[in-house]
């Protein structure tokens, strides 16, 4: 019997025509239109979808905002350290704690942050007691703390306390007790208003205005590079007494707005940024 050797069967191979599969012409049009429509997709737009580009993309589970609920076991434990007897919802406060011996109550509105709601609901309670506190989760990170230090400063002149609440081990801390605010005046920041009020020629900006506003430093500032452009190089003691502005060398020389500079000692003169303003 015969056996077909390697060559054999090679050329038999050689020989067989070749068999192309082709898919379906519905198939291939269905595919280039599937990739089409990835292709004019923004990355950002599948990847927050969920879609797939190449790889499977999970959406990210969003972060659960803590309840009201979460703060009462930390605050109750911190009120019943100092003494107090606490009980939770009664009439329209969140919590009421009270001592023996004691006729104020203590208050606290629970809140998962500070609102304008917390606000109006404690300073509402300030009706039946005079401490009254806001509790919140503690802040996180820089721009958390900045925006709860402006919100205790703000408690504080409505005469609230406030405490915040580190939800993962019921740490208490105390910012701000209960009573009379009395804001202390800044006599360097009212000497700057008044004399900026005062120096400023007439009223150049718009109230609300956000971005470039002139000043009463810019229109001394302008004051200088008119003089120059008119009468070139100059002396700061003649700018001076020629603008009426009298820190003007002073001026000149910091350079501000890039302006002026300084050709000589004591001699001042506009730079090219100066000659196009």
């Amino acid at each position: 019997m015969h056996h077909p050797s390697m060559c054999d069967r090679v050329a038999c191979l050689i020989e067989r025509p070749l068999r192309l599969v082709i898919p379906d012409r519905a198939n291939i049009c269905a595919a280039a239109e599937n990739l089409s429509c990835v292709a004019r997709k923004p990355l950002a737009v599948l990847v927050s979808r969920g879609e797939t580009v190449g790889t499977s993309v999970r959406k990210r589970a969003p972060v659960s905002k803590p309840a009201e609920t979460d703060l009462y076991a930390p605050v109750k434990t911190w009120l019943e350290g100092l003494g107090y007897e606490v009980k939770a919802e009664v009439g329209a406060a969140d919590v009421v704690a009270l001592r023996d011996g004691d006729d104020v109550p203590v208050i606290v509105e629970l809140k998962a942050g500070f609102s304008l709601t917390l606000l109006q609901q404690a300073v509402a309670r300030q009706a039946i007691s005079d401490l009254v506190y806001v509790a919140v989760p503690h802040w996180s990170g820089k721009p958390g703390w900045r925006a709860f230090k402006g919100n205790v400063g703000l408690c504080k002149r409505l005469g609230l306390g406030v405490v915040s609440v580190r939800l993962k081990d019921g740490f208490v801390q105390v910012h701000a007790d209960p009573g009379p605010f009395q804001p202390r005046k800044s006599k360097v920041k009212t000497g700057r208003l008044l004399s900026e009020f005062a120096r400023r020629e007439g009223d150049p900006n718009t109230g609300g205005t956000n971005g470039k506003l002139v000043t009463a430093y810019r229109q001394d500032a302008e004051k200088l590079r008119a003089y120059l452009t008119e009468h070139g190089p100059s002396r700061g003691a003649e700018v001076a007494k020629a603008t009426g502005v009298e820190k003007a060398t002073n001026m000149m020389a910091i350079n501000h707005y890039g302006w002026f500079e300084r050709v000589e000692r004591g001699v001042y003169d506009l730079t090219e940024e100066g000659r196009s303003v």
